[in-house]
């Protein structure tokens, strides 16, 4: 258990956070939410010791072993991989590094062999006999194939060594787990097996991620860091934010009457204690959240960008052919004879392993890349915007404030107080929008970029990754935004959550062709791991 007293952190005259006292238990997940700045990752420094807070304290239970995920990727270049997960246990790793020094001495002493006997019983005790065997399960579960255990971490791809550090922080079964952006640069079957060992695991673990399905799937609840505070809520990432915008509602209606108010809230909670009975942990969290009353229940400070996307015109039934698209990139072809036909109402989500061949497939049907063989032709009806993955062109050395910026893309003359109108719903409000292009955050940078996408008006919209860099409100805001937009769409996303709600047909490229389907992510996924069943069982 991790037990946080009266802690405080002043950065200059900004305060961070204030008197906070909060308890981690064993048994459950936190994930740990704030706006962007609100210092998350500060946070959990302060909770692994790596910084130390300014009032306060934080304790740990005696003899409780806290693992943190390494955010350092060539920490450990010249260390072969199974080593470095071996190393997440450091108490493991010293006994094993002594004993083997001590049996490679050509002068083995008496008190050399007690300190071994001392050790050997030690090692045993911390289960070190399976030390190996469970790095390499772990690591397996990841995609990290036996092949890659014993090379160097210097070998392998930035990916793979995110992997690596994640199954170091993982093994040996911590008794406090500290995991910022777990989610990163994992494939949908790591993140998976994730979410299954998370919701598996029985002690203590503490989460940061921008990833709401994987919130959802793995916390028992949620630590809302708002107004330089910790409020802990009962249930997942959904249930906190149905709360907080319920409190928004109930703040806004306050002479409404109290009977309908309580009403409301016991509906909702009836509906999402029914949603908890899915989950492992559902019994606990299905008695903890029928006790919720309704000062449990408070606004939240967030702001949530406005995006909506207006098409200028409706669209025809004559949207776009793509026929025998082939292309090289680098010597490599990543785009072999593509074929498909893109219709009204279509959200299709492109999927696929290769990510150059994604982006590519967008780059040229946005014309900004030319295909080596083959064709495509939009319907006189359409009109495109595209969001790139790197928007860097649109911003660097761009001495432009935010107005005249967004002006450029403007197809009339606009007026300073309609572009200052755009913009605020954007969150770029008062002097914000006096800020130069040049000095954009990344997170800010995808706001702009969508604030010139939906002045456009276009009708058909190309998406490569739009949710990166971007804070759970913002990614909130696109996600509906979307799901309302009244156009086509060809999206990329690593997002299980976006992906889901928005994508009525799924188009993944595979080495072998693309697999076009009209169905839903999770009934896409569902196919595929019944497919796999079916090859096993005949295999």
């Amino acid at each position: 258990m991790i037990t946080v007293n009266n802690v405080g952190l002043r950065f200059g005259d900004r305060k961070l956070f204030e008197n906070i006292n909060v308890k981690f238990t064993p048994g459950n997940c936190y994930g740990l939410i704030g706006a962007n700045g609100a210092g998350k990752s500060t946070f959990l420094k302060i909770l692994s010791g790596e910084i130390e807070a300014q009032t306060g304290t934080v304790s740990i239970s005696p003899n409780d072993r806290l693992a943190v995920l390494k955010q350092d990727h060539f920490q450990y270049e010249e260390v072969e991989v199974l080593q470095v997960v071996i190393m997440g246990h450091s108490r493991l790793y010293e006994i094993m590094q002594e004993k083997d020094a001590i049996y490679m001495k050509a002068d083995f002493s008496e008190e050399d062999g007690m300190r071994a006997a001392e050790l050997e019983g030690e090692f045993a005790e911390l289960n070190g006999w399976e030390a190996e065997s469970e790095a390499a399960i772990l690591l397996k579960g990841l995609g990290i194939g036996e092949d890659l255990h014993n090379k160097k971490m210097g070998e392998l791809s930035g990916a793979e060594k995110v992997k690596v550090l994640l199954a170091q922080a993982l093994f040996g079964k911590p008794d406090i787990l500290l995991l910022d952006e777990p989610t990163n640069h994992l494939d949908i079957k790591a993140i998976q097996w994730l979410e299954e060992f998370l919701i598996n695991f029985e002690n203590t673990v503490i989460v940061v991620s921008h990833d709401r399905h994987f919130l959802n799937k793995v916390c028992t609840h949620i630590a809302d860091l708002d107004f330089s505070n910790i409020q802990i809520y009962v249930g997942n990432y959904d249930f906190w934010y149905e709360s907080s915008q319920l409190a928004q509602k109930m703040a806004q209606e306050a002479n409404k009457k109290k009977e309908e108010k309580i009403k409301e809230l016991q509906t909702f909670i009836a509906r999402f204690s029914a949603n908890a009975s899915k989950s492992k942990q559902a019994t606990s969290r299905k008695k903890l959240l029928d006790k919720i009353t309704l000062d449990d229940i408070k606004p939240s400070s967030r702001r949530y960008p406005y995006v909506a996307f207006t098409p200028e015109r409706e669209i025809g039934n004559d949207l776009l052919n793509v026929s025998n698209l082939s292309k090289t990139v680098d010597g490599v072809k990543v785009l072999d004879n593509i074929s498909f036909t893109l219709n009204k109402d279509d959200k299709v989500a492109l999927l696929g392993k290769n990510e150059i061949a994604k982006t590519t497939l967008l780059q040229i049907l946005s014309g900004e890349m030319e295909p080596d063989s083959g064709s495509y032709k939009w319907g006189v009806t359409t009109s495109q915007s595209y969001f790139p993955k790197d928007n860097t062109e649109f911003f660097e050395g761009v001495e432009l404030n935010l107005i005249e910026w967004l002006r450029q893309f403007s197809p009339q003359d606009e007026t300073e107080s309609f572009l200052r109108g755009f913009l605020g719903r954007m969150l770029f409000s008062g002097e914000e929008a006096l800020k130069k292009a040049s000095v954009l955050s990344g997170g800010e940078k995808v706001r702009c970029m969508l604030s010139k996408m939906m002045l456009s008006g276009a009708n058909v919209l190309l998406l490569d990754e739009p949710t990166n860099h971007l804070d759970l409100e913002s990614i909130t805001a696109l996600n509906n935004g979307l799901i309302n937009f009244k156009g086509s769409l060809i999206f990329t996303s690593h997002d299980h959550q976006f992906i889901e709600t928005i994508a009525n047909r799924i188009i993944e490229l595979t080495p072998s062709g693309i697999v076009d389907k009209y169905m839903t992510y999770n009934e896409y996924l569902e196919s595929e791991q019944l497919q796999k069943q079916v090859k096993e069982m005949y295999a």
